[in-house]
């Protein structure tokens, strides 16, 4: 059964995404909590997601981290 967790961090991020501050605490969230194979799809994701909002696409290095 997946974790919960990974639905609810890209939940999270979706809903603090008009504040780029807000969006960088809770990726730093994500990557201290998230495991391994998560953070890979949760980077995979976070490609799609950033792709009408090129202004959080910078933040994905965070996740590279």
């Amino acid at each position: 059964m997946p974790r919960m967790i990974y639905d609810y961090t890209k939940n999270v991020l979706e809903k603090v995404s008009f504040d780029a501050k807000l969006f960088t605490k809770e990726l730093k969230k994500a990557v201290r909590n998230l495991f391994p194979y998560e953070l890979e799809h949760l980077r995979n994701w976070l490609l799609y997601f950033t792709s009408e909002r090129p202004e959080l696409r910078q933040y994905i290095s965070i996740v590279d981290a």
